[in-house]
């Protein structure tokens, strides 16, 4: 999926839209963001020396992931994130870095949705993750 199809699914807009592609490969989302050096969360993290925040990766992680459960995201029933668990930060993201995502669902009951993944850059692992979600009406 581009980012306008990634936009007919998620409902992020503007500056919080943070996939330039993602796709569902075999039960597995892979998707990338390039990080250009201008994002607003580089600004105050930190002067001199920007690097892209935990949470805005563990977003981006949570933002591929959807393209898992496309088929149950609508206008009106968006995902939230419900949990983080065993969260890792084993390298940091930079300006100029893509990134790549690798995530998928291990188990589902809707509208709950339990999956894992990794953020990597050039296949050095950043960020490993467990994570849930919840389907909410808008």
């Amino acid at each position: 999926m581009n980012k306008e199809e990634l936009m007919n699914l998620l409902p992020h807009r503007d500056n919080m839209l943070l996939l330039d592609d993602a796709e569902n490969k075999d039960g597995t989302a892979i998707g990338h963001y390039t990080v250009r050096g201008d994002e607003f969360f580089l600004k105050g993290h930190f002067p001199g020396n920007p690097i892209v925040p935990g949470v805005i990766l563990c977003e981006i992680l949570a933002q591929s992931a959807c393209v898992l459960m496309k088929e149950v995201i609508t206008p009106e029933n968006i995902p939230v994130y419900t949990g983080l668990n065993n969260v890792k930060f084993r390298s940091s993201v930079k300006p100029g870095d893509t990134i790549e995502t690798q995530c998928r669902i291990k188990r589902a009951k809707h509208p709950f949705y339990f999956g894992e993944g990794t953020v990597t850059v050039d296949g050095r692992l950043c960020v490993s993750a467990e994570f849930s979600f919840a389907i909410t009406g808008a």
